[in-house]
């Protein structure tokens, strides 16, 4: 397991930010949407279930309940839970694989230095979430972050978002969240958190507008380039102004 490298910042000091980003971890700052998909696919197998890779990777960013039950509906508890063992055994042998997205730390360093606060609102299990952090290695730019330890109910539904909202003392008018995956956007939605979505993940602009997303960039270098005069930067100029 890797050694942990960085830790979030002092609870009073994250509290003092008047503004956030809150950024999806698997797919909006990992490259590992495939992956997963991936390790879903040959769950399935395992089980001597025949399912697509394609509806699976739609379905990815879903918690693995709701994914499960989705392509599954009649899956009794127990083969849920051998779904979940096999995806998450099959997943830990592409750690070495990963990769951060090109200009990753440089985007969460400069919503840092502007002045907001970042959480990744990531649903990932503890040793995945441990992984991707190590990945990250994002120093003092990361305020929280979240596992699927801390929301009861997986995306759409928007548990997690609340919960990193919780950790940074923030309310949903005063974040915007980034992510990937139609359930990103949705999950915002639902408490009325602005979403930008990016297609690295492999789900298209039109699919991601059409779900709600208010920008979409390709990766987060484009989001980068242009962060200025996104909706990120109307919170950059408002908590310079506070």
């Amino acid at each position: 397991m890797f050694k942990q490298r960085w830790s979030p910042v002092a609870a009073d000091e994250a509290t003092k930010k008047k503004h956030g980003v809150l950024f999806d971890v698997d797919g909006t700052l990992i490259d590992s949407s495939y992956f997963h998909a991936m390790a879903w696919w040959q769950a399935f197998r395992r089980e001597g279930l025949d399912i697509e890779m394609s509806a699976i990777h739609r379905r990815v960013g879903m918690g693995g309940d709701r994914l499960i039950h989705s392509l599954v509906p009649d899956c009794t508890e127990d083969m849920q839970e051998d779904l979940k063992s096999g995806h998450s055994a099959v997943f830990s042998t592409f750690w070495p694989s990963l990769r951060t997205f090109d200009s990753v730390r440089d985007l969460l360093a400069a919503c840092s230095d502007a002045g907001l606060a970042v959480g990744l609102a990531s649903s990932a299990q503890d040793r995945d979430l441990e992984v991707s952090r190590h990945l990250l290695d994002a120093g003092s730019s990361i305020d929280a972050w979240t596992s699927s330890n801390d929301a009861k109910e997986s995306k759409p539904a928007p548990d997690i978002l609340e919960a990193c909202l919780e950790k940074l003392g923030l309310s949903p008018e005063d974040v915007v969240f980034v992510g990937d995956a139609v359930w990103d956007v949705k999950a915002g939605a639902a408490i009325g958190v602005p979403v930008i979505a990016l297609t690295c993940g492999g789900i298209s602009e039109a699919e991601l507008r059409d779900a709600g997303a208010a920008e979409v960039y390709d990766n987060p270098r484009h989001l980068l380039e242009h962060l200025e005069t996104s909706i990120i930067g109307k919170l950059m100029a408002g908590s310079q102004d506070a």
